[in-house]
């Protein structure tokens, strides 16, 4: 007798309802919510399938090695130029994210800030800005809060409804977590300059939910892997769901190459390679990309055809454009007291009172600010950055003393900011370059909107104003003012929208071009919010489910 709810193992030659191609926040979900309502379903993950045990505090091979996020030493290589007329240059990685079953999921910080009613709409408040293309979502606030109520209690995450929360129809379920002293201060801090901090939300179980354990205060989030399972990535909420159901095939190691079209156009066939290099190709009725803001447009753009030659679904010529990587800044203090803000969660308060900056300042932004550790809690990364505030010695007996004091005595306020889209920021397909499989690598071409630098220069500034009325006696910060490199947030790609000329996909995740193809994950976000996209990323996923779900059962696939 066959084990019960075993993986099943479908025929690659006989077509399976949904091939999913990728399994990271939005990946999970669509594997959950597809095979638990009875479809079959294929998972392509290039990564391997790590689990709890799997997961250490090895600080040379995650924060040196990449070996969660891989790089050049792998053989995945990227570019990046700042303009097209620049040359791209070949870097270690330039969009950083993991590769693994849950994908980023499962080493994000787990900051879980939901977007408010304005994110949706801000181009019509705001109106146009030059150069840009910021636009309103095809979708509201008020058609995505059931979703984002899911992503609360399915994948599992801790807060408390805060003066700035935006309204939701359920409470979270676990309470928030423990207050940090690094946190202690910016609230103090906080207050005493008028503003309103509350307890940050985050994918993290402050107590056992779903049948996963709490958080342990390891301090080892932002980066690693959980290893108990108290994160909420979608590799320890998600995808044991959909292996349960009996309907999921998670294949590992496979290296998704393009999507093929049949006669009529429609997504017919997904060829990958196997981890030995053998090629295959799956027949499905139906592709779902999720394969993250920089995968996705690669693989549409390397699935050029007679039917689609500017590649897959970019009849419009914007897939690969509109890349958002959202602002980030910090500033560090020394504190005469020790602060040990390295232990536990990342954050445990935030400070939402700049969440839409006043038009009068004469630039478009906003985000919020939050208390870390400046070196993400980490020893090695604190002792490569010794000497943090200028005025000690880098080596010997001296240089100990003081590392010591600076880890346990320091506290970051960070800033996380809004990210205007531009058509020159784009992912492409590198001529020159090209990664061990032979696919062209990814180019990156960025620089951020003067709007956004300014953007980050404001946090900046209020964060080191934060730090001074927090008591530290020494600060220290810095924001990108030349523009930023590389980031973990990988937004807009493939955008969504009604108009088939200047979007990817419509409101539902389909694309405009080929009615049996959907792309889900950070690709499709219009706007970058303020800083923290991952829960819209895995609640827009809850929607699009249900979208597939009904069209599937219509025979509108």
């Amino acid at each position: 007798m066959a084990e019960a709810n075993a993986q099943p193992n479908y025929p690659t030659r006989e077509k399976v309802d949904f091939v999913i191609v990728g399994s990271g926040a939005a990946g999970g979900v669509m594997a959950k919510e597809l095979s638990t309502a009875g479809f079959s379903v294929v998972v392509l993950e290039q990564g391997p399938y790590l689990k709890a045990a799997d997961f250490k505090h090895d600080e040379w091979g995650y924060d040196v090695n990449k070996d969660l996020t891989w790089g050049s030493r792998q053989g995945y290589p990227q570019t990046f130029r700042k303009s097209v007329d620049d040359d791209a240059v070949t870097r270690e990685s330039v969009l950083d994210y993991a590769h693994n079953v849950g994908g980023s999921s499962v080493h994000y910080s787990g900051n879980f800030w939901r977007f408010r009613p304005i994110d949706f709409m801000e181009a019509s408040v705001r109106g146009p800005i030059s150069g840009t293309n910021f636009a309103d979502w095809p979708i509201t606030y008020d058609e995505l809060e059931p979703y984002y109520t899911k992503v609360d209690w399915e994948v599992g995450v801790s807060g408390l409804a805060g003066p700035w929360d935006p309204p939701r129809s359920r409470e979270y379920p676990c309470p928030p977590m423990p207050v940090k002293s690094s946190d202690v201060l910016l609230e103090r801090a906080a207050k005493k300059m008028g503003l309103t901090p509350y307890p940050a939300p985050v994918a993290i179980l402050s107590q056992p939910h779903n049948g996963r354990p709490g958080c342990i205060h390891c301090g080892f989030c932002n980066g690693y892997g959980c290893e108990v399972n108290a994160k909420s990535s979608s590799m320890a909420s998600m995808i044991p769901l959909a292996l349960d159901s009996g309907n999921c095939e998670l294949r590992t190691g496979c290296t998704v190459s393009r999507v093929n079209t049949d006669e009529n156009g429609r997504a017919n066939e997904v060829v990958y390679w196997e981890e030995d290099g053998r090629e295959q190709a799956q027949l499905a009725k139906a592709v779902v990309i999720c394969a993250n803001g920089a995968e996705t447009p690669r693989l549409l753009l390397a699935s050029e055809s007679e039917q689609h030659p500017n590649g897959l679904a970019n009849s419009s010529g914007v897939v690969g454009t509109n890349l958002m990587f959202n602002g980030y800044s910090t500033a560090v203090g020394l504190f005469d007291e020790p602060v040990n803000a390295h232990k536990s969660v990342p954050a445990t308060r935030v400070v939402h009172d700049f969440y839409e900056l006043d038009p009068s300042l004469g630039y478009y932004g906003g985000g919020g600010i939050d208390a870390r550790h400046f070196s993400a809690g980490r020893p090695m990364n604190a002792a490569l950055a010794g000497g943090l505030f200028g005025d000690a010695p880098t080596w010997g007996s001296e240089y100990k003393k003081n590392l010591q004091k600076e880890f346990t005595h320091t506290a970051a306020f960070d800033g996380h900011t809004t990210s205007l889209p531009l058509a020159t920021n784009t992912v492409t397909l590198d001529p020159n370059v090209q990664d061990k499989w032979g696919r062209a690598a990814m180019r990156t071409t960025y620089l951020d909107h003067p709007d956004d630098i300014s953007t980050m220069k404001f946090f900046y500034e209020k964060s080191m104003e934060l730090l001074d009325a927090a008591g530290a006696t020494k600060s220290i910060g810095s924001y990108t003012e030349e523009g930023q490199e590389g980031n973990v947030h990988l937004l807009g790609t493939c955008r969504m929208g009604n108009d088939p000329s200047n979007s990817v996909v419509d409101k539902f995740h389909r694309s405009h071009d080929v009615e049996n193809l959907f792309m889900v994950d950070g690709s499709s976000l219009v706007t970058s919010g303020r800083g923290q996209p991952t829960m819209t990323i895995m609640a827009l996923a809850f929607r699009a489910a249900d979208s597939i779900i009904q069209f599937a059962r219509r025979g509108e696939i």
